[in-house]
């Protein structure tokens, strides 16, 4: 009988992971399409993933497939054949690499959800297929000294606030959900002004372009494949890179280092750091940044208060 579901404790996985010395890609995709069965689907990628010691987070619903992975380095081609010839709608998929393969997932999690990334949105005419226009490093490097175009960054403030583009807007929130209700309205004034969206690998922005048009929008940008695509894209073909500080990523890594820049600030004393870390209380797990010193002042913790509790 296949199996469907993790059997091992978390704590005895990430023990596995953090000791096993097998060379692993960390690998992103995502696309929105309609899946008629989400659950089948659902138990299809499940196996093929087990079967090739695959670990990460992928989310299955009707609107299409979103997914963050660790695989191992000599599976990679495995990957792309069984993706391309699952489903045509995945032939040619667009597979982002990330900017590091350091150790970032112990197990293995494929979830049927409402959507694929949460938005909030409702509008019965809204068209998910109407985006904007893709553009690539050369185009974002150019778009990014041309003062008729403003830069939107698509992710939380607590993303935003380790590393982005220079004089980038942040929508200021803590959800996707929050943000797409709160970015119509902080973009009225640049209506007739090209805005270029971006996100960590592109499944946030693109959803945001979409909903731009619907919200009476015209001129309306996303950068293939986000932050990740874009830095790719640019070393490939030797292009400067202009975005500063790091690249939060939701895994055990927590960010990718993309320039030498530290832009952000210890929340305990203020001094430049762009650590984040989880509060070692379990209870609290308050996610912040802590530069060195007061990690070993507070033994990890946000607080002295949650010192007392672990």
């Amino acid at each position: 009988m296949s199996i469907l579901h993790n059997i091992s404790p978390r704590k005895q996985l990430k023990k596995q992971m953090l000791s096993d010395s097998t060379k692993r890609l960390n690998l992103c995709f995502y696309k929105y399409f309609e899946i008629k069965n989400p659950q089948e689907y659902r138990n299809t990628i499940y196996e093929h993933f087990y079967r090739n010691n695959i670990l990460g987070r992928v989310y299955i619903a009707n609107e299409g497939i979103n997914a963050q992975i660790s695989i191992p380095k000599t599976n990679y081609l495995i990957l792309k054949k069984f993706l391309y010839h699952f489903d045509p709608c995945l032939n040619n998929l667009y597979i982002n690499q990330s900017l590091n393969n350091e150790k970032s997932f112990w197990m293995l999690t494929v979830k049927v959800k409402e959507k694929i990334i949460s938005d909030g949105i409702k509008e019965p005419f809204f068209d998910p297929n109407h985006v904007g226009v893709r553009i690539k490093s050369k185009a974002v490097n150019s778009m990014l000294n041309d003062k008729n175009t403003i830069f939107v960054d698509m992710r939380n403030s607590y993303e935003y606030e380790i590393g982005h583009f220079e004089n980038a807007v942040e929508i200021k929130s803590k959800t996707f959900r929050e943000q797409l209700q709160k970015v119509v309205k902080v973009m009225q004034y640049a209506k007739d002004k090209k805005i270029v969206m971006y996100c960590t690998g592109g499944i946030r922005c693109e959803k945001a372009t979409a909903w731009m048009y619907f919200n009476g929008f015209q001129h309306i940008y996303h950068i293939q494949g986000g932050i990740i695509g874009y830095v790719n894209d640019a070393k490939k073909n030797n292009l400067p890179i202009f975005f500063k500080g790091k690249n939060f990523v939701f895994d055990h890594r927590m960010s990718e280092k993309i320039s030498d820049d530290v832009i952000s600030f210890c929340h305990q004393c203020n001094k430049s750091s762009d650590n984040y870390v989880n509060c070692k209380n379990n209870l609290c797990h308050l996610l912040f940044i802590q530069c060195i010193n007061c990690f070993n002042i507070f033994n990890g913790c946000c607080s002295y208060n949650c010192i007392k509790k672990i």
